[in-house]
């Protein structure tokens, strides 16, 4: 059995505009589409948390490794 959710005038208003403005049928399919974006967002991002944090822990190897390279370069610098 479903659970009741009590929905504020304002926003059953706003659900009744999205529904015609994208073609939905039912109101809930509405908020599970908005229920969708929000999950693909939060997990855009914990992505990029993840990416950040795996940056910062080879930001000094990589910069190690990048200083072996330019000695080696053919393009020396000033």
């Amino acid at each position: 059995m479903g659970k009741p959710l009590m929905i504020q005038a304002d926003d059953d208003l706003r659900i009744e505009r999205l529904k015609e403005r994208l073609g939905i049928s039912r109101k809930v399919d509405v908020v599970r589409a908005g229920i969708r974006l929000l999950e693909a967002q939060a997990e855009r991002q914990e992505r990029a948390a993840r990416w950040r944090r795996a940056a910062g822990l080879a930001a000094a190897s990589s910069r190690e490794v990048n200083g072996e390279f330019r000695a080696y370069s053919r393009f020396k610098r000033g």
